[in-house]
């Protein structure tokens, strides 16, 4: 069996966690959320702690287990502390604002490039040159995170774009005489 499927969850105070036949519901301050049931595993609710077993001995539900109980794991973190993830604007005159559930980009394009936030993920931006995005559903906020940055990646020559702030971009040299 997955060696993370193996490890029990524990349910903070303040969670509420409803276990039914298609779906795990996870409810907190930060909001509630939701993730299918899959056949493979079984999960049961224990003193607080959420374990997680495999339904066969098929190695579909040994690898299920493991990736059930991250997702869950996932979702009573985003629920309590929440995920946030971090971009940075490099270049010349390149800056974002938030207002609202949209954030404005002006990345070097004849026209600013709008974007509005979906529910439950909020935007701030500290500077102009940051962009702070935060929710309860890290899948989700991982992705606006990528669709942000893909309104003008890294490039490798001077590292001008969007990127995480912790990305390392290589810089690549310049073509000689």
């Amino acid at each position: 069996m997955s060696r993370v499927g193996k490890l029990p969850v524990v349910i903070p105070a303040g969670v509420d966690v409803a276990i039914k036949d298609d779906q795990i519901a996870v409810k907190g301050a930060g909001g509630s959320l939701q993730v299918a049931q899959n056949a493979l595993v079984k999960v049961s609710n224990e003193a607080g702690k959420l374990s997680f077993t495999p339904a066969n001995d098929s190695r579909e539900a040994d690898a299920m287990t493991g990736t059930v109980r991250q997702l869950v794991n996932n979702m009573v973190l985003g629920v309590t502390k929440g995920f946030e993830r971090k971009l940075t604007l490099v270049g010349v005159g390149y800056k974002a604002q938030a207002s609202g559930a949209k954030l404005n980009l002006a990345v070097g394009y004849s026209h600013p490039v709008n974007i509005d936030m979906p529910a439950g993920i909020t935007v701030a931006t500290p500077t102009p040159t940051e962009i702070v995005i935060k929710g309860a559903d890290r899948q989700r906020v991982g992705q606006i995170a990528a669709e942000i940055r893909a309104v003008r990646p890294p490039e490798p020559y001077k590292g001008k774009g969007i990127r995480y702030a912790d990305e390392k971009i290589t810089i690549k040299e310049t073509k000689k005489k």
